[in-house]
This record gives C-alpha cells, structure tokens and sequence, in this order.
C-alpha cells in the first residue's frame, strides 16, 4: 500500500498506510510531492496516520519536509494518544469531525465547514513559464500568471494578479465557470468549449475583471465590490 494523497475542502489530505516503515512513506511522499509541485504548492496539509504512533521527531522532520516544498502541515488524524499529544505540541490541529467524511477523532469539532464547497489549489507565487498547473476542482493564484504559463481547471480559475498566460477554466464543460483576474491580459482564454484571444496590449489602465460565458460566448465585465466588501460580480 503506498502513501494516498487526496484533494479535499480544507486543502490536501494525504493518508500514510500503517505497517509501512516510516522512512520510506516519507520517501514515497516526497517523491510523489516533487512529480506534481506546482499542482500541490501552497496548499494545506491533513496527515491522516491512523493508529501509528509518531514521535515528535519524525514529525518535526515531515513538518520540515513539507515547508521546503511550499506546503504546511496544518492537522494530524490519528488513534493514537501518543500522536495526538505530540501534534498539540506542535500546535498542529487534531480535532477534525466533519472534515472527513466517516473519519472523527474527538469528542468536538475544531474545524467544521459551514457550507458544502469544490476542492482545488492555491498557488501562492507567480507562475513563469513552462509552468502548468491541472485542477479537478478550482485554482486561485496569489501572484501572476506569465505568459508561456498555463493553467486547466474544471472549475473556476481567480488571479489575484495579472493573468497574460493561458487559462481553461470549466475544462469539463462546466459553462457556469468564470475566470477572475486584477489584470485580464489572456494570452488564450478558455471556457468550457469557448475561447477567445486577447486583442494586443493598448496601454490601459489595469482594472479587476471577471470573464463568463453568456449567450455562448466569452464576455469580460467589471469585477466589482459590493456592499459587503466582498468581490462579486453585479
């Protein structure tokens, strides 16, 4: 049984098998990390460890491991007291309910979702190019999408930055999907089946928009604050 990584609300889950050495699942994990880095970076880790017991070394080294690839380990599942009270030492979340479905390790519920939601990726830096990033859910980059860059996400795709790479989002036809950018400079931009390409660069002013598809076509417009200080479109 190897190491199983799994996208879910609250950022990655990854499940480490029991009865497998500990070195060599941390070896495995960090193998399969560095396959996929620009898929995985930024995101927040759950380690589910089931009944292991884990010393505070070979956590404080997984910790380690995890932030030198731009990841943080944020919760540990496990059944095993002598886990529990060496994550709590890290200051690292144990109680979990309703995070994984069928998985409750407390009496309480430290991080309970208020609503249902679609997992994805947060990519917090800017993506050169030559980079690619897939997504079965969202992608959110914190940082700007260079052109020679590319991104594909079966649902929505938001750049908190200037976006001139190339953008599928709602890659599995989901036409409801919306690109967000703070600068819309596309070098391609798809939605579902539709694409469009940027006309060229006429010096404007750069402005926060929001491209969707209406009346079967790509149509860009304000990305707008509302009352409620949120970004929304009107």
């Amino acid at each position: 049984m190897t190491v199983a990584i799994k996208g879910i609300k609250e950022g990655l889950l990854v499940t480490l098998p029991e009865g497998e050495e500990w070195q060599t699942m941390i070896a495995d994990l960090a193998e399969r990390l560095d396959q996929q880095i620009a898929f995985f970076a930024g995101a927040r880790i759950l380690l589910d460890v089931g009944a292991r017991p884990v010393t505070k070394h070979e956590l404080t080294s997984l910790k380690a491991l995890l932030e030198r690839r731009d990841l943080a380990l944020w919760a540990v599942l496990s059944d095993s007291d002598t886990t529990i009270e060496v994550a709590q030492a890290l200051d690292l979340k144990t109680s979990t309910a309703n995070v994984i479905p069928g998985r409750d390790t407390s009496e309480g519920s430290e991080v309970s979702p208020e609503e249902d939601g679609t997992a994805g990726v947060m990519i917090k830096r800017t993506l050169r190019s030559g980079r690619i990033v897939h997504s079965d859910g969202h992608v959110v980059v914190l940082g700007d999408v260079n052109p020679g860059a590319e991104i594909v996400a079966a649902g929505d795709v938001i750049v908190w930055g200037r976006l001139r790479g190339t953008v599928h989002a709602g890659a599995s036809g989901d036409e409801n999907a919306v690109v967000c950018a703070l600068d819309m400079t596309p070098t391609q931009l798809r939605i579902a089946g539709h694409i469009v390409i940027s006309p060229p660069d006429k010096r404007r002013r750069p402005k926060p928009e929001m491209a969707l598809v209406r009346d079967s076509q790509i149509v860009v417009e304000p990305w707008h604050e509302d009352k409620e200080g949120l970004w929304a479109r009107r």
